[in-house]
């Protein structure tokens, strides 16, 4: 906690079950929904379809996922 405060920024505690507070399970969503849509069964697959599903992700989804979650980023 203090190396937080000891670079400047702030931290805040989540309540225990809050997904819709927690940007990253948006990413996760979008994730999930599309490594269904793939139906890539194999290890190797699932793994290239993850890397390839990441790699569309732009910093405008981003963002939108933080201003989803209350987040204000400027």
């Amino acid at each position: 906690r203090q190396a937080i405060r000891d670079a400047g920024a702030k931290l805040f505690f989540l309540p225990k079950y809050s997904p819709d507070l927690n940007p990253i399970e948006m990413l996760f969503a979008k994730l999930k929904h599309l490594l269904r849509k793939a139906a890539r069964r194999n290890p190797d697959a699932i793994c290239d379809a993850i890397a390839s599903i990441l790699d569309t992700v732009t910093p405008p989804q981003c963002r939108n996922f933080f201003a989803q979650a209350g987040y204000d980023l400027r």
